[in-house]
């Protein structure tokens, strides 16, 4: 081949065959020519394989060409343009499943921990709150025979919250159940100069209801809500003649059994145990 000849065709894109000396079958190599050395017989060519070199006494043709982009490389571009869209697809629904489900998760732990504390609150209050009983009293008939009222002692228990009276229920137990509660026009804030059992109308106390005497009571709570709170102390007057019908009132010997149930917390028990023998009017029981 002539020298100018293969130098026009540096930097183009060629088609070279080549024949080595022996060999029957030619081989064809396309690449970009870079370089031809006239001087060491060698030309070196930028094929798909890299760059090499071929020996100018081996080629037989070379023609220069347009470089193609084979059609399959063009398919396997497309398709992995296709993989890289289904992966980001994939990817943003993975992002927009743990969205929701980190603020399912929130929302529920948000719910739970409010429930939580809810219940928690109401649990120390249902252990705390209550009402205790310090003492019940009695008071007898003119003649000492029978117990015709009773006073009961009451303060809340230490750390509770305020007790509402008018939602407090008096279970009494003898031989019938009796279920009293707060009479709301049978209130005194003091005990008068005649005493506990001449301090309310005893005469508006019947079977189903009891009157409240305020002993201690910083906030008068008891008289304006009905509320006895921590530190206060109450009496409740129960009318006996009416509760015990059958007998006008608690005889000798008997034993009355009593329960004290507010809205929340523990209730306040008691038993009365009669005298067999009434000294004074006021008795303890």
């Amino acid at each position: 081949m002539e020298k100018r000849y293969m130098e026009r065709l540096v930097g183009k894109y060629c088609k070279i065959v080549t024949k080595e000396p022996g060999e029957e079958r030619a081989n064809v190599v396309t690449g970009i020519l870079e370089d031809v050395d006239y001087k060491d017989g060698f030309i070196l060519v930028d094929s798909s394989q890299g760059l090499g070199c071929l020996r100018i006494d081996t080629i037989i043709a070379i023609k220069p060409g347009k470089k193609h982009r084979p059609e399959n490389k063009t398919r396997l571009n497309d398709d992995e343009a296709d993989v890289g869209i289904g992966t980001l697809i994939v990817f943003i629904a993975m992002v927009l499943v743990a969205a929701v489900a980190a603020s399912v998760i929130m929302q529920t732990a948000e719910n739970l921990q409010q429930r939580a504390y809810a219940v928690g609150k109401q649990t120390i209050r249902d252990v705390s709150t209550g009402l205790r009983v310090i003492g019940v009293t009695g008071y007898t008939d003119v003649n000492k025979t029978k117990i015709e009222y009773l006073a009961i002692a009451i303060t809340p228990r230490a750390g509770s919250y305020d007790v509402d009276l008018n939602k407090t229920l008096l279970y009494i137990q003898l031989d019938n159940y009796s279920v009293l509660s707060l009479n709301l026009a049978s209130k005194a804030n003091r005990v008068t100069d005649g005493g506990i059992f001449n301090t309310l109308n005893l005469s508006l106390l019947n079977a189903t209801n009891y009157g409240v005497i305020s002993i201690h009571d910083r906030d008068d709570s008891i008289m304006k809500t009905n509320g006895i709170s921590t530190a206060d102390q109450a009496i409740l007057i129960v009318n006996l003649t009416a509760v015990l019908s059958a007998t006008n009132g608690l005889l000798p010997g008997e034993v009355l059994e009593g329960k004290l149930v507010p809205d929340v917390g523990a209730s306040g028990i008691f038993v009365a145990y009669s005298p067999n023998a009434f000294k004074y009017r006021v008795c303890e029981v």
